[in-house]
């Protein structure tokens, strides 16, 4: 079972192209699927029918899982199954007889400007590290790029009398994103100074880079933003994910449209978009009702 695992997660890797991100959800999805199986005596992949998939859905629930979880691990089970099925592994996909529970309504979190601020005024942009952690933090919220894009940015990207950056998003696509002089300014001290410091004689392509001068991981910038979070004294929890939905959102609140907001995240459909039209929505209603002589009570 474990060569069929190995041999789809190449395939989503370098066939689809999917993100880091996305392939260890998948793997860590299918491995719990694996142990379940191996615990009822089940050691082959083309013994899996609707009634074992049932029964792994009624651990799932019985563990407390929340809908959006098992959505998302039964999608990934039925990605790899079909994947075995295409390659003739199985007779038939067990996890299309199944449905996905209809999903959570959860608004993404998000920051406001006065949070950013305190965000901002952490790294100590007059070290080599500190003008790292600044330029990953202007990127992040400048541009609204995902963590996983971020981390594959090569200096050939950049254009900087533009002031844009071609990403290679999910799926490989190419977008542009444009940024404005606060990132521009970080960058260029950044590109002149910190990451010639960083690079130790060393050569790389790659924009972010660690303290030993290697291209830094998606795993690394979290570990950043984290204690970038800790130190500004921000008691919620943050991610890079986060000042995307702060991109995002700050966009549409100071007027800007749904479709120019969905370009400049990537995202393939208006849907993914709206989502951020319910947390402006809603942020009006709490300010009307504490502003408002008439709607207080």
């Amino acid at each position: 079972m474990e060569q069929y695992l190995s041999e789809f997660l190449e395939n989503i890797e370098y066939q689809r192209g999917y993100s880091e991100n996305t392939i260890i959800n998948y793997e860590n999805d299918i491995e719990e699927f694996i142990s379940f199986l191996k615990k009822d005596g089940i050691n082959k992949l083309k013994d899996v029918d609707y009634g074992v998939v049932r029964l792994y859905l009624k651990e799932l629930y019985d563990k407390k899982y929340s809908r959006n979880s098992v959505s998302r691990k039964l999608s990934s089970l039925r990605s790899f199954f079909k994947y075995l099925h295409t390659k003739k592994k199985i007779e038939m996909n067990p996890f299309t007889l199944v449905s996905s529970p209809k999903k959570e309504k959860r608004l993404p979190k998000f920051l406001y400007n006065e949070d950013i601020e305190k965000i901002f005024e952490v790294p100590n942009i007059t070290n080599p590290l500190g003008q790292r952690d600044s330029l990953i933090l202007e990127l992040l919220y400048d541009t609204g790029i995902r963590v996983g894009e971020l981390v594959n940015i090569k200096l050939k990207d950049i254009d900087c009398s533009n002031k844009t950056i071609r990403i290679l998003g999910k799926g490989n696509k190419e977008r542009i994103v444009l940024f404005g002089v606060y990132l521009d300014d970080i960058l260029n001290l950044y590109i002149n100074e910190g990451r010639k410091e960083l690079l130790k004689n060393k050569n790389s392509e790659y924009l972010i880079l660690n303290a030993q001068g290697n291209n830094i991981t998606t795993r690394g910038v979290r570990l950043i933003v984290e204690n970038i979070i800790k130190k500004a004294c921000i008691n919620i929890h943050v991610t890079p994910h986060t000042l995307r939905h702060t991109f995002a959102t700050h966009l549409l609140e100071n007027g800007a449209d749904l479709l120019t907001v969905k370009e400049l995240l990537g995202h393939s459909s208006l849907g993914s978009t709206q989502v951020y039209t319910h947390i402006t929505n809603e942020r009006l209603r709490n300010v009307y009702l504490n502003s408002h002589p008439r709607a207080k009570e």
